[in-house]
């Protein structure tokens, strides 16, 4: 019985469809072979493991069936005893496979369906998984492209033998594209997924803006001139900070190019967004300035901690330093990462006068001092109690019109003070049933315990009952830590150990 049959018209399909779809001829013969197994295993039974092989010179087809020989047969479909396999095959090894080779089936209309669906199938995944491995390095590039078709708004853009995804909310506003058109986009992502595109493109992101000038400017392409940060709107206007590495090249006039010819080129690309280039500076207060541009600004203060920038400009400068619907101050915070907060030289003023007034009446109330006294503390940088209190002496001796006497009488009263506010503090801890043992751990001031009682942490049980993030959300994350309140609980748990071991 014959158990082949050549089929040399299958190879020429391999090469032609390995040259139309840049795939490589081995993989489009593999899915071959998985259609003619499907069709076999269509014939002779699903569950029996049927196996086709293609000879990659002649063409020529053969089918099998593959029998696993074992000691204990489990599914008599792909099995075989070794006692009886080795009566075909004496040298049959356990876990080696028992070969029969089968009679080539004939292909009907349904079978030849079904193989054309596998091998259409396996194409797509060979294509899609060649497109990824192309592309995956190519994240931040700009690419050429044309439109071949429009899908609820979302264009399907054809890159060379890939295609790209341009979602809607990716383009910029009240742009369109038609089929067969040119659009340039930034690559953003490119995704491994099963199905649908893999490459995502986009025309808002920052990125692209930096792309186009790294395109238009020969500087930034040689790596003279440095682009430190994007802020879009895209379709309106966007910011951009720049530095040279050498200081003979103006970064922005650079960017600028003669006449504006490389800025208004990239504007063009952008729909007429505009565009303001400013020059990037390390310290944080003149990069804010430089970013409110064309605003003036007449004053910084500087919040670290909370990366919060207050900014005053002069009462007329108030609308410019805003924008248009809050548009230049926001622009200006998503390029330097600062919260920023514009307040008007008439402002400014009024809130310090306004501290100045609070500040004064605190140290006239608690110190029982005159006006001019507390003014002049208040003058001299002087904010709270606890200040005044563990202040150098000599400090308060440099003050005009102080002496040691005053000096030292002052941060007598202050002393005083604070020493009544923590009795007042340590009597309400005990009226509220804070026992001492969580006093005696050391970690908490007399204004924590008297939060603990209120909140019904009384007893070293009931802190240890706690977790670390519960004894966090009592305090706030800004006065303890996690890791600090895992400690504390795990102190407060100290004695259940020692009870313990007393009882062994």
């Amino acid at each position: 019985m014959d158990t082949s049959v050549l089929r040399p018209e299958l190879l020429m399909v391999a090469d032609a469809v390995s040259r139309e779809k840049n795939i490589d001829r081995e993989e489009v013969l593999e899915a071959m072979e998985q259609a003619i197994q499907k069709a076999g295993r269509a014939k002779y039974g699903h569950e029996k493991d049927i196996r086709a092989t293609i000879d990659r010179k002649t063409g020529e087809v053969r089918l099998s069936r593959w029998t696993e020989a074992v000691e204990h047969v489990e599914n008599e479909d792909t099995q075989i005893s070794i006692h009886i396999a080795r009566k075909f095959q004496p040298d049959l090894k356990v876990g080696g496979h028992l070969v029969d080779p089968l009679p080539p089936i004939d292909f009907g209309r349904i079978a030849a369906q079904t193989a054309k669906q596998v091998i259409v199938q396996r194409v797509r995944e060979y294509e899609r998984k060649r497109q990824y491995n192309d592309f995956k390095d190519r994240v931040g590039e700009i690419v050429n492209g044309t439109v071949k078709r429009t899908e609820y708004g979302n264009m399907m853009v054809e890159i060379g033998s890939a295609e790209g995804l341009l979602r809607r909310d990716e383009l910029i506003p009240r742009e369109s594209f038609r089929n067969s058109d040119r659009v340039r986009a930034y690559i953003y992502d490119v995704r491994d997924e099963t199905r649908g595109p893999q490459i995502f493109l986009s025309r808002t992101h920052p990125a692209f803006l930096a792309k186009l000038f790294a395109q238009e400017v020969p500087e930034i392409y040689d790596g003279i001139i440095e682009i430190k940060a994007v802020a879009r709107d895209p379709g309106s206007r966007a910011k951009m900070a720049v530095i040279s590495k050498d200081t003979s090249i103006d970064p922005v006039g650079a960017c600028v190019g003669v006449k504006g010819s490389r800025v208004q080129a990239v504007v063009a690309e952008l729909q007429g967004e505009k565009i303001d280039i400013i020059p990037w500076s390390p310290q944080a207060a003149t990069f804010v300035v430089n970013a409110l541009a064309p605003a003036e600004v007449t004053k910084v203060v500087m919040d670290e901690e909370a990366g919060r920038v207050e900014v005053v400009v002069p009462d007329e400068q108030l609308s410019l330093a805003i924008g248009r619907r809050g548009q230049n101050v926001r622009l200006a915070s998503q390029l330097t990462r600062w919260d920023i907060d514009i307040l008007t030289e008439a402002e400014e003023s009024e809130r310090r006068q306004d501290e100045f007034r609070k500040r004064t009446a605190l140290f006239v109330d608690t110190l029982d001092v005159d006006d001019v006294i507390a003014g002049l503390l208040v003058t001299e940088g002087f904010h709270t109690i606890e200040e005044l209190a563990y202040a150098d002496p000599s400090e308060l001796n440099e003050i005009e019109g102080f002496d040691e006497s005053v000096a030292d009488e002052l941060m007598t009263r202050a002393n005083d003070y604070l020493a009544g506010k923590e009795q007042e503090l340590d009597d309400k801890r005990k009226e509220l049933g804070v026992v001492d043992e969580i006093a005696d751990l050391g970690v908490f001031t007399n204004q924590m315990l008297v939060t603990l009682g209120e909140k019904g942490v009384k007893t070293l049980d009931d802190l240890a009952d706690l977790a670390g993030d519960e004894l966090v959300e009592i305090f706030g994350a800004d006065v303890m830590d996690e890791s600090v309140a895992n400690e504390v609980i795990m102190a407060a748990r100290a004695h259940w150990f020692d009870a313990d071991e007393s009882a062994e």
